[in-house]
């Protein structure tokens, strides 16, 4: 779920052991660093096991749960879920009924069975993984045994506090130790009373309006300003997950591709009074946003332009024929960038819907496998905030991200005339390596050409 993802969390499983499943169908919730996402079966038949433990992390690559015919046999190597570098795959597995698996003590080489997580933690401790009783599928050992029965987890109490029983997200468990909380102290609102980020906030500060704790303007969050005290007083904040991951990203982008910039002024008068009609048509709910409008009149230009639709890939430029516009959205924890699928084919009506369903399940943790990492061109608005104007760092691997400041009034020349204008600025940050900028510069022409005429957005 994203070139970057290296193990995932699942947090709910859909579909139980024996239980019939279809393609397509979501079996499962997956918690990444940045999101928790549905998690949908490739192929269709009968759930034999369920591999992968909810609340405990999977590398990727890992098997999470075997589907197969009604009634087949299923190899024992189907179940061991981490076949790491260091541990050869038998050539040839026994095949054996999938009950009888439980009495499986090892692999056919002799190999103790464990997941990546707990033989790297295994290995960081200098605990021997043969005095280690497994409690995972067969008898493999997973991570949670190797902290059982690790003397430093006990001396750290890691283990003992009632707290890590109670299910929570990743991000939960942090924000509680860094707060000093017990999470059993907390009533959860997640799938299945499970706590989220969001309760922990809300449990330190419960007067403190949702509005604020969204990061909108006014009042920092409890957790913001925590980390401000913590950071004034010269203590060392760890950063969360997401943090980490957002850090990695942008290194790695800023790294490897040649930013440069293109910047104009688009004149929105037009569109602020074309959007103002349509909304007064339009419950409340369904009412278009400028970055509804934005987000048509990119992938109006998209269409026209699909180099800036496309991914470098060393020696050549992959063009995707789907256009899947990522907005920024902000959380608690952080920054994701989930896309709107297939905006070649939507109007704008449709894109303002699908927006706005699209930041909901982002707050709330729902979002799809493919919102998640399908996204071919990216957008970042900060005019709520403000904002006149910034350039954004390109999400990998896109070719491009336009970044959008607010529309405001101004001073601006009309037919010689001076005049009060809705003006909005907008920043193209390209690629270097797919295009240059005069080509730039004709894509951003063309989204500011549309957004001065903008009844083609209707079109």
């Amino acid at each position: 779920m994203g070139y970057d993802m290296r193990e995932g969390t699942v947090v709910r499983w859909h579909k139980q052991e024996g239980e019939e499943v279809a393609r397509g169908e979501v079996i499962a919730d997956i918690e990444t660093d940045k999101a928790t996402v549905e998690f949908e079966a490739f192929t269709g038949g009968i759930l034999h096991r369920q591999v992968a433990q909810e609340g405990i992390p999977v590398a990727v690559g890992d098997a999470i749960a075997v589907i197969a015919e009604p009634g087949e046999s299923v190899g024992a190597a189907y179940f061991e879920s981490s076949v790491s570098e260091e541990i050869p795959e038998p050539a040839v597995a026994e095949t054996v009924p999938a009950k009888a698996l439980e009495a499986v003590p090892a692999r056919g080489d002799g190999e103790v069975r464990a997941s990546p997580i707990a033989r790297r933690l295994a290995l960081e401790r200098g605990i021997d993984l043969a005095l280690v009783a497994g409690t995972g599928p067969g008898g493999r050992i997973v991570e949670k045994d190797v902290l059982e029965h690790s003397p430093a987890a006990a001396d750290n109490n890691e283990i003992s506090k009632p707290g890590d029983w109670v299910k929570a997200s990743p991000l939960a468990r942090r924000l509680a130790r860094e707060q000093g909380i017990e999470l059993t102290a907390i009533q959860g609102s997640g799938p299945e009373g499970r706590v989220v980020e969001k309760d922990v906030l809300e449990y330190v500060a419960p007067a403190v309006p949702t509005t604020e704790l969204a990061g909108a303007p006014g009042a920092a969050p409890p957790k913001v300003a925590a980390l401000a005290q913590e950071a004034e007083a010269g203590s060392r904040v760890e950063l969360s997950r997401m943090r980490q991951a957002i850090a990695k990203v942008t290194v790695d982008s800023k790294q490897q591709a040649p930013h440069f910039y293109v910047t104009a002024e688009v004149d929105m008068a037009r569109a602020m009074t074309l959007r103002r009609e349509i909304n007064e048509a339009l419950p409340a709910e369904d009412r278009v946003s400028v970055n509804d409008m934005v987000v048509r009149a990119c992938s109006v230009a998209l269409g026209r332009h699909p180099k800036f639709n496309a991914f470098f890939r060393e020696d050549h430029l992959q063009f995707n024929d789907a256009i899947n516009i990522g907005i920024a959205i902000s959380l608690e924890a952080g920054l994701i960038v989930p896309g709107i699928s297939g905006c070649g084919n939507k109007s704008l009506a449709e894109i303002a819907s699908a927006s706005k369903d699209l930041i909901t399940r982002a707050n709330s943790g729902s979002l799809r496998n493919e919102e998640y990492s399908g996204t071919t061109f990216s957008i970042s608005n900060l005019g709520m905030f403000d904002v006149d104007s910034f350039a954004a760092i390109i999400f990998p691997p896109h070719a491009a991200v336009l970044a959008v400041g607010t529309v405001k009034e101004q001073p601006v020349v009309r037919e010689g005339q001076l005049a009060v204008g809705q003006v909005m600025k907008a920043t193209l940050s390209t690629d270097h390596r797919v295009a240059d900028g005069a080509e730039a510069a004709r894509f951003l022409v063309e989204v500011k050409s549309l957004l001065e005429q903008p009844i083609s957005l209707l079109l």
